[in-house]
Parts: C-alpha cells; sequence; structure tokens
C-alpha cells in the first residue's frame, strides 16, 4: 500500500454496496462445488450494508431484501441508498475492529 494512503487513512470497517433489484437472484444463485457464492460472502463479512437503487423497487421488495440480509448477517448495520448517495459521516470512522 502507498506510504502516504497509509499515514492518512486507516481501515476501520467492511462495507459493501448492493443492488437492491437484484440481489435476491444473486444470493440464490447456485454455484458449483467448491465456489463460494461472492455475493453471500460479501454480505456475511460486512459491518456496513448499503442497500442501493432503491427508487428501482417497491418497500416490500425492500423488506425482503433486508430479511434476506438480516438472515446473513445480522450484525451488520443497514442503510438505504439511492444514486449512492450517502452522507460520508455514515461510511467513515466506523471503527468495527475496535
Amino acid at each position: 500500500m502507498d506510504e502516504d494512503i497509509m499515514d492518512t487513512y486507516q481501515l476501520d470497517s467492511v462495507i459493501t454496496v448492493v443492488d437492491a433489484k437484484h440481489i435476491l437472484e444473486r444470493l440464490a444463485e447456485e454455484k458449483p462445488e467448491g465456489v463460494e457464492n461472492e455475493s453471500v460472502e460479501q454480505i456475511a463479512f460486512a459491518d456496513k450494508i448499503l442497500v442501493n437503487k432503491i427508487d428501482l423497487v417497491d418497500e416490500e421488495h425492500l423488506v425482503r431484501v433486508e430479511k434476506e440480509i438480516k438472515s446473513l448477517n445480522p450484525t451488520a448495520s443497514i442503510q438505504r441508498t439511492e444514486n449512492s448517495q450517502i452522507n460520508p459521516k455514515d461510511v467513515l470512522n466506523i471503527k468495527a475492529f475496535e
């Protein structure tokens, strides 16, 4: 890693962005034996999950998405976003590794 970046920034959480419209399909994908479903893995190890493109689905679908996310990772916080708009304070200095 670049020394300037290491001096300025610190990794303090794992944030995953999911597409509200397509994530349920991705989570249900069957993979060959020995191959992990990357969508499942990314959600399972995240400290925070951003459910993006919420404008493309209805509330009922969003509830199903959030329920499925919680079944894979009950401790991660979930935040809805549209067009990836988010306050930087919501994704910086989370300090999940402390």
